[in-house]
């Protein structure tokens, strides 16, 4: 559904101020970009406006062509710098919820468990996992429901070395099949990527 994404002069504002104006990028299939900027300086919100959930004071958000409430609905994963999972459910209960809710089956959400080694990890409560045990059942839904557009938020920053070099295969393997990455980092990617700074 979403083959490119393109940013038009696009400009932010937060709380009445302005955050960054004039920013224009476009990603193709297989590319991924990432954002870098002094904290506040308006990563999370472009990601944020990206998804939707945030409107822009100015420019334009295109998918390729693809209408964007679609685009939006069914074709991108916003993986926050918080986990936004339940700390009382279970780690499965987590996993089926998410990948439900993203369209993924039970077929694709026990793959995503083995894919990232959550198997032992599916009946613990969410608040007894790790940071990075929580940040891979987090990622997990990526796997579980497969979109083209991952937008990330820090997503290595819990891991440890090993789980960042395995999800960087597993984002080498995203844009292999002609996915599209957009994320917000202070510590590069372990993948070739663009770099686009903020700058207020």
């Amino acid at each position: 559904m979403i083959g490119a994404l393109e940013l038009r002069q696009v400009g932010l504002s937060r709380g009445g101020r302005r955050l960054f104006a004039g920013l224009s990028l476009r990603l193709s299939a297989g590319e991924a970009c990432t954002l870098t900027g002094a904290n506040g300086a308006g990563k999370t919100s472009l990601l944020r406006a990206v998804a939707g959930l945030v409107a822009t004071d100015a420019g334009e958000i295109d998918f390729g062509g693809a209408d964007p409430a679609e685009a939006r609905a069914d074709g991108l994963h916003l993986a926050g710098h918080h986990d936004g999972l339940k700390p009382a459910r279970t780690a499965r209960e987590e996993l089926s919820f998410w990948s439900a809710w993203s369209g993924g089956t039970a077929d694709s959400a026990r793959a995503a468990a083995e894919a990232l080694e959550l198997g032992r990890l599916l009946d613990l409560e969410v608040r007894r996992l790790s940071a990075g045990q929580r940040r891979r059942l987090a990622l997990a839904r990526l796997l579980a429901a497969p979109r083209p557009l991952w937008l990330l938020d820090e997503p290595l920053s819990p891991l440890d070395a090993a789980w960042r070099a395995r999800f960087g295969e597993m984002m080498q393997t995203h844009l292999a099949g002609g996915g599209l990455i957009l994320a917000a980092v202070h510590d590069p990617l372990p993948i070739k990527a663009k770099a686009l700074e903020i700058v207020a």
